[in-house]
Parts: C-alpha cells; structure tokens; sequence
C-alpha cells in the first residue's frame, strides 16, 4: 500500500506493514524523540522504549529507531552508532528524514538540525567548539519544553496512540515535515511573486506583492530565500503585504543597521514603527510610495 502524505510530496511505501516502533529504554534524546515522532507521522503505530531482538532487525514490520548496531532502511532500520567515528555526524532523525527523502531540505530550511546532529554524535564540548562558542553557551539553550518532553518520553516503556506524549509526539513529527515540505514551496511561490529592487548605494529589497490568495503569513520564507537565492542575495529589507491590515509591512533582513524605520514616525501613512527600528507598518501600498519609505529609512 502507498500512502501520500497531505502536506507534502512525500510518497511512502509499506505504510501498513510497520505494526511498531522499537527504541533505546534509559535517558532520551533529541534525535530517538524526533525521528520517533516523524515516524509516528507516518505510521499510526505504538513504540516500545526496550532492547530490540535479533526478530524485531530482521522484521521489516518493527522499525527500530536509534539502536540495535543497524543502518538498513529496507528493513526499517534506523541505528547510527555502528558509524566510524570520523563519519560526518549523523543522528536517527537524519536517516529518518533521509527514507522519506526530507534531508536535504531539512538541512537548508531547519537551521537547528546540523548543530543537533553534532551534539548527538560529538557531544557537548566538540560541538561548542564546532560552533566556535563557550562550552557554557550549549547548556543556555536548553528549555522546559526540551526537558519535560525528553524526560516525559524517558519515563514510559510503552506509547500507543491517544496517549498524551504519544499524541504530542505525533504533532511535532506533523509540523516537522509539514514546515520543510511546505519551505520548498514557499520559496517556489517566493520566486515566482517577488521581485528584487535595487536602488543603489548597497539598498536592494525584496518586495513581495499582495497576490489572491494570500499566505497566512505572507513574510514566511523571505529571509531564506535572501540567503539562498543567488539573484535574491545582498538585499537588506524586505517589503511584504500586513497580515493584519490592507498595508504593507517593512523590515530589515537580517538586523541590517543601516535601516531605522524610527525615521518613518513622522509619515502619515506609516501606522506604527518599532521602537527597536527594525520593522514598520504602512497604510500605503503603491510600489512607488513603499519604496519611498524604505529609502527614507536608509542611513547607510
């Protein structure tokens, strides 16, 4: 049976032979949890937190998830710790993402996934070095939501749907592949609606026009789409319809400095301006009138 998932082009194929997930028991990780819950997107199964045995590797209906010595998709198999150690750094979730064809994707939309890759494989004191910060740094980025989730996840040995962490999990393994799906094709429509101005003097923007219908958020993507097209790059505002309102919004891309839409307090057309500088908000939406206010707010 092939199953197609509503969010995304992914096709997956076998969908009704996997009957379970089996993971590592003890302490969780960020990657056992997600590549879980990526999975559980897809296979509506319930997981089991123990030691797989030599019938659930052999079993193409078990998948085994971060243990068990064996990288073999075919089989369902999702184990990276039979890697050499100088292998690139790879976690469950990466092959995991892989057999669903999202990892690359992923690595260009999900800034997050190289550095937990890192720290699954390397650690925490090669991983800070790897991102030339403080080994201290590592641990200010954990969170309530990374503990409880981890920890809520660590305590049963048993999850089956309608469960509250088993639910939970499958939500995020939804939103997981529903945002890299879904940043392909907001860069596609970001391509074929925007348009790059260049007014010299190093001031380009990114304008994206209202178009029928309209994204529910009609900033989404732009950014990326700065640091990722080539025709696209070195712009340092963007210009994007107000979801709230018939107007535009103006912004810096990427904290660039030598915008301060402050500048704009005095237009009457301009609504609100943030006390930071770095975005503003227009009741006008003529081309000409958007790109006045951008220039306005130039100090470069």
């Amino acid at each position: 049976m092939v199953k197609c998932c509503v969010f995304c082009k992914v096709v997956v194929s076998g969908f009704m032979d996997i009957k379970k997930i089996v993971t590592h028991p003890g302490g969780a990780h960020k990657d056992d949890f997600l590549a879980c819950s990526v999975m559980i997107y897809h296979h509506n199964v319930p997981i089991f937190r123990q030691e797989p045995t030599a019938d659930d590797l052999s079993d193409p209906s078990v998948c085994v998830i971060d243990v068990g010595g064996e990288h073999d998709p075919a089989k369902h198999n999702f184990d990276h710790h039979q890697f050499p150690r100088d292998y690139v750094p790879t976690c469950a979730l990466s092959l995991v993402l892989r057999y669903f064809d999202l990892y690359d994707d992923g690595r260009k939309f999900c800034e997050w996934l190289e550095p937990a890759e890192w720290f699954d494989t390397r650690g925490a004191v090669k991983t800070a070095k790897w991102l030339d910060v403080d080994r201290g740094v590592m641990a200010k980025l954990n969170s309530p939501l990374d503990i409880t989730c981890l920890r809520r996840f660590a305590k049963y040995s048993e999850l089956n749907p309608g469960d509250v962490i088993w639910e939970l999990m499958r939500m995020v393994g939804e939103d997981l592949v529903y945002y890299i799906s879904s940043a392909r094709e907001r860069l596609e429509y970001i391509a074929e609606n925007a348009e790059v101005i260049d007014l010299g003097c190093d001031l380009r923007v990114l304008y994206m026009p209202r178009t029928e219908p309209m994204p529910g958020e009609p900033s989404a993507g732009m950014g990326k789409f700065i640091e990722l097209d080539p025709s696209a790059q070195g712009c340092v505002a963007m210009i994007y319809p107000d979801r709230r309102g018939d107007g535009y919004a103006l912004s810096r891309y990427n904290d660039d400095m030598r915008l301060e839409f402050t500048n704009l307090n005095d237009c009457t057309d301009v609504h609100f301006a943030h006390v930071a500088g770095f975005m503003a908000k227009t009741t006008a939406t003529e081309k000409s009138r958007l790109i006045e206010l951008v220039k306005m707010a130039w100090v470069g």
